[in-house]
C-alpha cells in the first residue's frame, strides 16, 4: 500500500472521512456494477448558481478521496429532473409572457424563450453542462426526459406499482390530512395537453403497469407508468432514482433532512440499499438569512469570479461544510489570502499535513506553487491608497516590493492585481470613510513620517522606544526595504505616543491614511507601497486632504 493510501485512510480530513464511509460498503468486495456511483442533482427552473458549483465541487472532492483510498473504478452523475413541470413563469427570460400558456408542462416541453435550444429545459441543461465544464469537472450527464423516455427506468418505475401501497405508506406519514386523500406518487403526463397532473389515482394495475385516472376535465385516462408517460413525485423520484442507477452517494443541502428516512425507505421498497449521504449547511447571506435564488440575496458564480479566482471559491467550499457560513462580498478577500496561505504551506509539509490541506482536495493531489508575492488584501490597501484605476498602476508598485515579478512569469498575481482594481472600486471605494487626526494621532503620525525619512532617525525612534521601555536590546539592521524593520518603526512610534492599547495606533493609521476600520500590516504596506509615497501621504493627511 502506498504512503499516500495509507495516510488517507487516517486522515481526519472530511472528504477522506466521507469516503471511508462509503468504501465500508463495499468491504466484502467491488459493487456488481463494476464502479462506485456518486451523483449530484440538479433543478433546471433556472440557471446553475453558486450552490450548484459547491454540491458538484464537494462531491468531485470525496470521489478523488475515494479513488485514493480504493481502487474500484468510479463514476460522477449530474442527473437533471428537467420533466418537472413549469409551476411558474420566470422573470429573468426574454418575453416571459409567451410561456404563460406553458405553465404545468414538462421543462423539456416548454419553448425556449432565448430561441437557441429545442426547449428551455435543454437550454438550461446546456448551461447547466457548460458551467460545469468550464470547471473542469468530470461527470456524466443524464436527462430525466431521456431516462424515463428511454426505458431506463422501466424496471423501477414497474416495481414502484408492484410496491405501490409500501410506497405510498411512506409517503403518507409525511403529508398533511387534506393532501393525503388526493396525493399519488404518480404524476401522469397528460396524452393531449402535455401538461404534469397533480390528480389522484383511481387504479394502479400490477397485471398491466397502468394507472388510470381522471384529468381536470373528468374524462379518465388509463396510461401505462413506462416509457414517459408517467413520472414519479419529486420525493419518490429521489429514491427511485437511487434505485434504478444504483446510486452510492448523493450530497445535499440541510433543507431536504427531514426527507432523508424518506427518500431512503423508497429506495430499500424498491430493491436497492440506500446510498451514504452527507448533508452541508446552507449558506446566509450579511445579515444571518439564507440565500435563496428567488430574492437574489446572495453572490453569483459570475460575481465571485469578478473579483477573485475559482480556487478561491473552491477554497471557500471546502471549509466546514456542515456549519452555515455568511456568504457576502466581504469573504472574498479573506478566502484569496487563506487560499494562497494554504498553497505556501503545502508544499513543506509532511504527507499527513499535506493530505489535511484544503488545497490537496482543490487540486486532486497536484497542487501548485502559488506565485502570489503579495496578499491581496495588503493589493485593496495598494488599490486605495494609490487610487490605482487598472493592474499597471498596481504593477509599479508591486515591482518595488518584488523587483522580478512579472505579469508573465506570476499569472496569478497579475490576475489578482485586477480583481483587487474591480474590487475595490466596487466595494471599497464607495465604503472609504477618512477622519481628520487627533492631537496625539496627529503628534504620532509626523514622527512616523519623520522617521522614515533617513535610516538615522528611524533608528532613534527605535532606540526612544527602548530607553521609555527600560530595556537596551541591540538596534536591528536598518533597511528601509524590509517589512520587518518598517514594522519595528511604526511600532516605535506608537509606544512613543503613548497608544494603550497598541491596537489603537494602527486602527488610527487605517482610518486616517486608507480611510477603514482596519487594514493590512503596516510595515508590509510601507515596503510595497514605498517609502516616499507613503511619507507623501501621511503629509496629505496631516494637512487634511484625504477627509
Amino acid at each position: 500500500m502506498s504512503d499516500v493510501r495509507n495516510e488517507a485512510l487516517k486522515s481526519k480530513a472530511w472528504p477522506f472521512e466521507e469516503a471511508r464511509r462509503v468504501l465500508k460498503r463495499y468491504a466484502k468486495g467491488a459493487p456488481e456494477k463494476g464502479y462506485v456511483l456518486f451523483e449530484t442533482g440538479y433543478g433546471p427552473s433556472g440557471l446553475p448558481h453558486i450552490g450548484t458549483f459547491g454540491e458538484v465541487a464537494r462531491t468531485t472532492m470525496i470521489k478523488t478521496a475515494f479513488e485514493t483510498i480504493s481502487d474500484i473504478p468510479t463514476k460522477l452523475i449530474c442527473f437533471s429532473d428537467d420533466l418537472d413541470g413549469m409551476r411558474k413563469v420566470p422573470g429573468n427570460v426574454p418575453n416571459p409572457e409567451n410561456l404563460a400558456e406553458h405553465l404545468q408542462k414538462p421543462l423539456t416541453s416548454v419553448p425556449d424563450p432565448f430561441g437557441t435550444h429545442e426547449s428551455f429545459g435543454h437550454h438550461n441543461n446546456a448551461m447547466l453542462r457548460r458551467f460545469l465544464d468550464t470547471f473542469g469537472f468530470e461527470y456524466e450527464f443524464i436527462s430525466a426526459k431521456e431516462f424515463y423516455q428511454s426505458g431506463q427506468f422501466d424496471d423501477v418505475l414497474k416495481r414502484a406499482v408492484e410496491k405501490y401501497d409500501d410506497v405510498m405508506a411512506i409517503m403518507l406519514k409525511s403529508l398533511r390530512e387534506e393532501r393525503r386523500q388526493t396525493y399519488s406518487i404518480f404524476l401522469p403526463i397528460h396524452p393531449e395537453t402535455g401538461r404534469v397532473l397533480y390528480v389522484p389515482m383511481k387504479k394502479v394495475c400490477a397485471e398491466t403497469y397502468t394507472i388510470t385516472f381522471d384529468d381536470e376535465d373528468g374524462k379518465e385516462w388509463t396510461l401505462p407508468v413506462t416509457g414517459g408517460n408517467v413520472k414519479l413525485q419529486w420525493k419518490p423520484d429521489f429514491g427511485a432514482r437511487w434505485a434504478a442507477l444504483g446510486v452510492d452517494f448523493e450530497m445535499y443541502g440541510k433543507d431536504h433532512s427531514t426527507n432523508t428516512p424518506i427518500y431512503d425507505g423508497i429506495c430499500r421498497v424498491l430493491g436497492h440499499r440506500a446510498p451514504e449521504h452527507f448533508t452541508y449547511e446552507l449558506f446566509l447571506d450579511a445579515n444571518g438569512q439564507k440565500i435563496s435564488k428567488t430574492s437574489g440575496n446572495g453572490i453569483s458564480i459570475d460575481e465571485w469570479l469578478t473579483y477573485a479566482s475559482t480556487e478561491s471559491l473552491a477554497y471557500f467550499m471546502y471549509q466546514k461544510p456542515k456549519t452555515a457560513k455568511r456568504m457576502h462580498f466581504d469573504v472574498i478577500p479573506k478566502a484569496v489570502d487563506e487560499y494562497h496561505q494554504q498553497l505556501r504551506a503545502y508544499h513543506g509539509q509532511e504527507l499527513k499535513a499535506q493530505l489535511n490541506n484544503p488545497v490537496w482536495h482543490i487540486h486532486a493531489g497536484d497542487v501548485p506553487q502559488s506565485d502570489m508575492v503579495v496578499p491581496f488584501s495588503m493589493l485593496l490597501n495598494l488599490a486605495s491608497a494609490s487610487s490605482a484605476e487598472d493592474k499597471a498602476t498596481m504593477w509599479g508598485f508591486i515591482n518595488k516590493y518584488a523587483p522580478d515579478a512579472t505579469p508573465e512569469s506570476n499569472p496569478t498575481m497579475d490576475q489578482a492585481a485586477g480583481f483587487a482594481v474591480a474590487y475595490f472600486n466596487d466595494f471599497v471605494k464607495p465604503a472609504k470613510e477618512f477622519r481628520l487626526p487627533t492631537d496625539q494621532e496627529r503628534a504620532a503620525l509626523q514622527d512616523l513620517a519623520d522617521a522614515l525619512k533617513s535610516p538615522e532617525a528611524a533608528l532613534a525612534a527605535i532606540a526612544k522606544k527602548n530607553e521609555l521601555a527600560g530595556n537596551d536590546d541591540p538596534l536591528p539592521e536598518a533597511d528601509f526595504a524590509d517589512e520587518e524593520f518598517l514594522q519595528s518603526v511604526v511600532f516605535a512610534i506608537g509606544k512613543i505616543h503613548g497608544f494603550e492599547p497598541l491596537r489603537a495606533w494602527f486602527s488610527a493609521i487605517y482610518e486616517v491614511l486608507l480611510g477603514a476600520s482596519q487594514g493590512p500590516r503596516f510595515g508590509g504596506f510601507i515596503a510595497l507601497y514605498g517609502v516616499g509615497d507613503t511619507i507623501a501621504l501621511i503629509e496629505k493627511a496631516l494637512a487634511g486632504e484625504l477627509a
